[in-house]
């Protein structure tokens, strides 16, 4: 078995323990102001427990993602969606990464309505996912336009930046093959 058919199957098989466990619009645009002292290289609190696999900047962004145990329900919801090929597909974007401790945040009536409707998770996905890779230079008064359509926003300094005023960035700037990543405490909703 080769190395690449050994990770995708260690891939599938990540993706076919978390589903179980998570059951318990195309441009982009920047308009980031002001410079802010921004980390270089990976930064935040929640780095440490997403070290499992040191280096995914060969791995496209579904594979990277889940070389981390911390982002197993995110990748289910993924598959679950039908977008993993679309997402490793794109070149150069920024993935804000809900870990599972954001999904386990939502109300299980919640969670189980989002994932038994694939037009819904994959609205609620790709709001989370940005056309462009962004620097953490960008963070610290950003305003982007996601997948989806809709806008999110980034604020902070330093190494604390948060999402749309609600998701704290807890392990930021990973790269993966075609995408920047940034993981975050909580699922975020689009506008309606």
């Amino acid at each position: 078995m080769s190395f690449t058919t050994t990770r995708t199957a260690k891939a599938a098989a990540a993706t076919a323990i978390a589903i179980p466990l998570t059951l318990g619009g195309l441009t982009s645009q920047s308009h980031a102001q002001g410079p802010s002292p921004s980390p270089s290289g990976t930064f935040g609190p929640g780095c440490a427990a997403l070290s499992e696999k040191v280096d995914t900047s060969k791995d496209k962004v579904t594979e990277g993602a889940a070389a981390h145990p911390q982002l197993s329900q995110l990748v289910s919801a993924v598959v679950r969606a039908r977008l993993s090929g679309s997402l490793d597909g794109k070149p150069n974007i920024t993935v804000f990464a809900p870990n599972n401790q954001a999904f386990q945040k939502l109300t299980v009536s919640h969670l189980s309505s989002l994932l038994d409707n694939q037009g819904q998770l994959k609205k609620v996905l790709t709001y989370h996912v940005v056309d462009k890779q962004i620097t953490p230079s960008e963070l610290s008064k950003g305003s982007f336009t996601t997948l989806e359509g809709g806008k999110l926003t980034t604020s902070g300094s330093g190494t604390d930046f948060k999402v749309n005023g609600k998701a704290n960035i807890v392990c930021g700037n990973i790269k993966v093959a075609n995408a920047t990543v940034y993981v975050i405490d909580s699922v975020l909703q689009p506008p309606s």
